[in-house]
């Protein structure tokens, strides 16, 4: 199968199959506010809205990101510990982050 006898694999114990143990992100620190911005930039014109300071672990924040998806109706992800759902009526999530208990505000334009 090889080509040229003359040529054998090398093996390095330099690197490896090591496990490097993965770093934990820290969780952000609010002020208890929960604030929801809209925000359309470099994405062409649409305009989507972005949840910031819930305080919630990665896990925690996929799952309500999840059930926000569901009650609105559209798509989202999560990134960077905010919430970013792909729908204008910041009013609506508002009205479903009260109902979760959060203490919700407007915040930008």
């Amino acid at each position: 199968m090889r080509i040229d006898p003359n040529i054998a694999l090398v093996y390095s114990t330099d690197g490896g199959k090591i496990d490097q143990p993965k770093e934990t992100k820290a969780i952000p620190e609010g002020d208890g506010i929960v604030r929801i911005h809209k925000d359309s930039k470099g994405r062409k014109g649409k305009g989507v809205s972005v949840i910031k300071g819930l305080g919630l672990d990665e896990k925690a924040l996929k799952a309500l990101a999840q059930k926000l998806k569901k009650q609105c109706g559209c798509g989202g992800t999560v990134k960077e510990f905010n919430i970013e759902i792909q729908t204008d009526n910041r009013e609506q999530l508002k009205t479903l982050l009260e109902k979760l208990n959060y203490q919700v505000k407007l915040a930008g334009g």
